[in-house]
Order: C-alpha cells, then structure tokens, then sequence
C-alpha cells in the first residue's frame, strides 16, 4: 500500500501541467497561528530547512509540497540523466525542468516566487507554489503550508487580512480528501487552540484531523504536556502527537535538522519516557504517511468516477469545438446542410435535441393554430359590436321609402360582412405568431442543435441574416394571402350554402311555432284572422298619418310610441296654417332614441340576427381551417423547402470562404485547453487502472 502515495504525485503532476484544481486529491493541510512552529514541523519532515522564515507573516502563499522517497537505483538513474550530484533534490513547477541540488537556493526561490505574485507589503495570494523534493530520507507525503491565522494587520497589510487567510485555509481544508494538521504550541492554552477551532468547522466529526503540540521545551517549569498528549484537555480522534523544534537560536547556528531530531528523541526519553515512542518527528512522519495511504484508499474509488464524469465532460466539449478546418468548401457545405435539415427537422419534431422546458418548432406551430387561433376565433361574438338599433336601422335603410312587406336581403348582407370583416385580425395575428416561431427557430438551431457554429461567429451571423430575410420575404406574401381568404369570403354570400339552408329551415319552423303558441294564448272572443293580422297592423299604425292632418314630429312620436299588439292613439294635430301653430320643419329628423321595439321590429332584428349568427359561424369555421393551410403552404412549407438552396445561393461562395469560416479569438486556445485536460484526465485513469489491476483496493 506503500505505493498509494506516488499514486497521488503522479495524479498531482498531471494536473499540473494542465494547471488545472478541478481535482480534489488528497493531501495533508498543515493549520496554526503565526508563530506557532509550522514551518518547523515541515523542515523537521523534509529534513532540510528550506522555507523562509522570519517575524511576522512569512508564509504568504500555499505551498504544496511534495515528499518523494527515492531508492538508490532511482537515484544514481536520476544523477545520470540529469547530470546531478547528491542525493537529495527539488523541483519548480514554476522553473519546469530545472533541478535544485543547493536546498537554500530552494528557500530563495520560494521567498523570490512570493514577492512576485504577493509583493512585498506581506499581502497574501493564494496562488499555491508547487515543490517537489526527492530523498531517501523522506517518505512519502504530500503537504499544503499555508499563511498562519492572525488578528490584526501589521504594516501594510490589507485590514481584512484576518478574513483573507480564513478564506484562504478553508479553500483547502473543506477538501474532503484532505487530513487537516492543526499544529498548536504547548506553552499556549489547548482550548483556544485556533487550528482545532477551525478544523472543527469543516470536519465537525473530527475523522480527519490530527493535532500536533510543539515546543514542548518551552513550557513554564514545573508544568508539562502530559495531559494535552493523553487527550484529556481536547481529545483528538486521530490522536496528538508532540514534538520539540529546533529554537531561533540554533537556526540562527545553522543547527542541523538531524542533529535536532536527536536532540528531540533525547528530550521525549528524559521528559516523556512512557509516550517517547508515540511522540516525535519520526513517530509523526511515520503516522502521516500511514494516514494519508488509508485515506487514499478510501478516496480512490469516487476520485475514479469523478475522474471518468469529468473525461466525458471535456470530450464532449472538445467535440463542441470540432476540429480545425482544413478543407474551407467542404466545412462551410456541411455546416449549411447541417443548419438547413436541423431547422426542418425542429419544425417536424424530429430533432435530436429535444427541448423539455417549453413548445419549440413544429409543437408551438401547432399550439398557434389550434389553441391561441382557435381559441381567438371561438370567443369573436358574431353578434358583436351589433346592436338592435343598428340591425333595425340596416332594415329601414335597405327598404328606401317604401314600407317593407319582408325583411330586405340587402340588410342582411350588409350586416354579415361587417361581422365577418373582424375575422381578419385574428388570422393576421396568427401569421405574425408563426413568423416569430420561425425565427425563433434559427436560435434554437444555433444553441442546441449546430454548436459548432459558435466557432465561427461571421457564419453564425450570416446564416441568421439569410433565414431571416427569407422569412421577411414571405410574410407579405402570406398575410396577402390571409386577406385574400377573408376577402372570398365578403366577396360572395352564399345563402344557398347547405349549412346555412338547414339554419334557415330550423329557424323558420322555430317562428311558426312560437306563432301558433300566441295564437292558441289568444281570449277566445278575438278572431284568429285579426290576431293574425295584429302584430302588422300594430307595427304600421306607427309609420302612418294619422288622417294626413299631424306633422313629421308627431308621426314618429306616435311610430315610436307604438307597443307590440296596440295600435297608437291618436294625437292631437298641431295646425297646418302658420297663422295657428308652429311651421313644420320636413328635414329635421329626429336623432332615434331607445324605446321599446313593436312585435314587428322585434321579429325582424330577431330573424336578422339569427341569420348573422348562423352565416358567421359558416364562415369562421372555414376561416378556422384554410387559414392555417395557407400559412403551411405559403410560410413554413416554403421556407423549408427553399431553405438550403437559399442559403448555398447566398453564402456558398468562392470569396465568402475565409471570411465565413474565420474562428473566434479564443476558440483555438480553448480547443487546446480542452484537449490538454482531456489527455490528462484519460492518463490519471490510466494511472488510476493500474493500481486496481494490482489489487491494492
């Protein structure tokens, strides 16, 4: 299982060379306050001092730090390849190849990498430097030091600093895969320890969190850490463990780190002798490493599928950008044909793309025509915007000067045209639906179903400006022919139509009936020929002079006075000579007002408006269907039969190719980042299928 870990490394240098963290991989987080020994912690596991030190913040970017141990075959293979001397080194990402054999000019460059990203106003950033030691002295880890937690900013420092750090470790200890080691100085409190608090926060059941206590030579005399180490302050699920760091002092000598861990183990004996053996560097590296093996078992597993999820999500997104053009003609051909039968293919349902969210293409045609034109059609009134004294008017009008004995024909036609005139809105509206679902369209095609046209944005555009001019063009074209259709219809009213016929025949029994009803509701001393008479009689009573003698005014009065059944009483006249009376006016016509209709107009504006109703709803149900055949025939139908041969006729051209099929600026660099990642990913599956065909999980 010991081989788990250079698993991890090589899966952290593929994902290197992509620069890409879109992999949590596991890895041991180092967490504490400023001044609480971190540093020293990791030198004493490298064992080399190679991270800058000082006062105050001096660890101003993660450093992820990769522990190799090599063999001595490893070693001198290494030593001739490279040409180098010793037996221990470290490499850069940053520097690529180059190979450091000198561990202090490993400290420089870490200082100098910092000031580049962070400056020098003891800022943070959290772009990580990514380090990489071999040594037969180490075993395998892989760790992340990162700035310790502080309170206050110092010099110019930024004043959230506190909040910066915080984000900055929660970046990294919120990594499931991690082990979080919260490093805590012995001479300080364990219950304030702000490195357990933290780690708390993320890992709230403790399951990947080891505690470290250093500076246990630095405690007050007559105390010691005998209790902290047991667990009885705070326990520790994965246990505490104590070191001893090397002091200012003897950095400052250039104290070796071996000579340190020895001095250490010598320290544990005489201060700790029944925990020496589970305290220490060398009891921490060991722990470290044995930790970090189970945890990378228990994480190959799902880092395995997320690993696979993640290598269909880039193929499928490097196949979205195609690959590069080299035959112009051809690519632009097939784009065109492409664009052309998946617009067609929307229209007809049978597209690859599917949309789930709302009615596209052909559903939403059909959605127009027979739920919103249809509907619309349904609720038109045929009687509406029509009104008794407009139907009686359209009578009298008709009949001239003369008293009419049947109700004009003339009055009727009149009047249905004008209510069949208000069908052409409604079906002009449904073409102008339809065209905005066809341009719709083109959207649709370019977002779902032709993605490979984002690559060229000239021929995106062009394609779009060619459907919709072709759309333009047969809208005029279309409505044209809508208008035509209600035009047919007011051209011709043909009463003789079967539907209509029947109407009339129903509706003429209907009056009989209800003429027979009043007749047998007659008292038995009237005479049937009179009752039968009655209603006409009453009705021109109103039109007539009364014996010739009264005037215009009163003719009409009496006219409009006038009940259904009763003839009107006569009025007294106004007199004729000038000398006894008023001059009479023949030209001033009273504005009509409401009154209440005799028998005779009542049955008139009756029949007049059943016949409306009837005719209109002829004509509507046909409206209802040719209207959305000539949209079928001279819109939709026409656009996806000429559809391809417009587009090859307008952009299928000799000097258009360049320029159509021009990419977009960043399309080839993230072609080539996609394709990077794909191959990194497809590598770290296989690094991962190895290890599974050697049965380590």
């Amino acid at each position: 299982m010991e081989a788990l870990i250079p698993v991890i490394n090589k899966l952290q240098d593929v994902f290197n060379t992509v620069g890409a963290d879109i992999i949590q991989l596991p890895q041991i987080v180092v967490v504490g306050t400023q001044s609480s020994g971190k540093s020293s912690v990791l030198e004493s596991l490298v064992g080399r001092d190679i991270l800058p030190r000082g006062t105050g913040i001096v660890t101003r970017r993660p450093l992820i730090l990769q522990l190799v141990h090599i063999d001595s075959e490893d070693r001198r293979k290494t030593s001739e390849e490279n040409g180098i001397e010793g037996e221990e080194w470290g490499k850069f990402l940053h520097t690529k190849n180059k190979i450091y054999t000198d561990f202090e000019e490993i400290r420089r460059e870490i200082e100098a990498e910092t000031e580049r990203m962070s400056g020098n106003n003891k800022g943070i950033c959290d772009e990580p430097i990514h380090l990489k030691v071999f040594s037969p002295h180490v075993v395998n880890l892989t760790l992340v030091d990162l700035p310790g937690i502080t309170k206050v900013p110092v010099g110019d420092q930024p004043k959230d600093i506190e909040i910066l750090i915080r984000e900055l470790i929660f970046k990294y200890i919120s990594n499931p895969n991690s082990i979080i080691l919260a490093v805590t100085a012995a001479n300080t409190d364990m219950a304030t320890s702000e490195a357990l608090k933290v780690a708390r926060e993320v890992d709230t059941d403790g399951r990947r969190t080891l505690a470290v206590v250093t500076k246990l030579d630095l405690m007050d005399a007559g105390t010691d850490a005998m209790d902290v180490l047991m667990g009885r302050v705070i326990p520790v699920k994965l246990g505490i463990i104590g070191v001893v760091n090397r002091s200012q002092l003897d950095i400052n000598q250039k104290k070796a780190v071996t000579d340190a861990i020895r001095d250490e183990y010598a320290f544990l004996q005489k201060k700790y002798p029944s925990l020496a053996n589970r305290n220490g560097t060398k009891y921490l590296a060991r722990t470290l490493n044995r930790l970090l093996m189970h945890h990378i078992r228990d994480c190959l597993p799902e880092l395995k599928t997320r690993i696979n999820v993640l290598a269909a999500q880039y193929q499928s997104l490097l196949n979205s950008y195609g690959e590069p053009v080299e035959d112009k003609s051809s690519t632009l051909l097939q784009l065109i044909t492409k664009f052309a039968a998946e617009y067609c293919h929307t229209i007809e349902g049978t597209a690859k793309y599917i949309e789930t969210a709302e009615l596209c293409g052909g559903a939403r045609i059909c959605y127009i025509f027979h739920e919103t034109f249809g509907r619309t059609l349904e609720s038109v009134d045929p009687l509406g915007g029509l009104t008794t004294i407009d139907v009686l008017t359209a009578i009298r009008n008709a009949t001239g000067p003369r008293p009419a004995l049947f109700v004009p024909e003339v009055s009727f036609e009149l009047l249905v045209k004008r209510q069949v005139k208000r069908l052409e809105e409604p079906s002009l509206r449904c073409v102008e639906l339809v065209h905005e679902e066809m341009q719709r369209i083109i959207q649709h095609c370019s977002n779902y179903s032709t993605q490979e046209l984002l690559r060229f944005p000239k021929l995106h555009d062009a394609i779009v400006e060619v459907v919709t001019s072709l759309l333009r063009k047969r809208l005029p074209v279309t409505n044209e022919m809508v208008h035509n259709l209600v035009a047919i219809e007011l051209a011709y009213i043909n009463t003789k139509h079967p539907d209509f016929a029947d109407a009339c025949g129903l509706m003429n029994n209907n009056i009989e009936e209800q003429r027979r009803n009043r007749m047998r509701d007659l008292p038995a001393a009237v005479p049937r020929d009179k009752a039968a008479n009655s209603g006409s009689q009453s009705s021109s009573s109103g039109e007539q002079p009364d014996g010739g003698t009264g005037n215009w005014r009163g003719m009409l009065r009496r006219g409009e006075d006038s009940t259904g059944g009763e003839r009107a009483m006569p009025q007294p006249p106004y007199s004729s000579s000038p000398h006894k009376g008023h001059a009479v006016n023949l030209l001033d016509v009273p504005v009509p007002v409401s009154r209440k209709l005799s028998a005779r107009e009542q049955r008139d504006c009756e029949v007049i408006e059943r016949l409306i109703k009837s005719y209109f709803l002829i004509v509507r149900k046909n409206i209802q269907d040719s209207v959305p055949k000539a949209v079928m025939h001279f819109l939709v139908n026409h656009v996806k039969d000429c559809l391809q041969s417009e587009l090859v006729g307008q952009l299928y051209k000799t000097g258009l190719l360049n320029d159509l099929l021009t990419e977009s600026e960043d399309m080839a660099q993230r072609r080539n980042e996609a394709a990077d990642m794909l191959k990194a990913l497809q590598k770290a599956s296989q690094v991962i299928a190895e290890i599974r065909e050697t049965h380590m999980w």
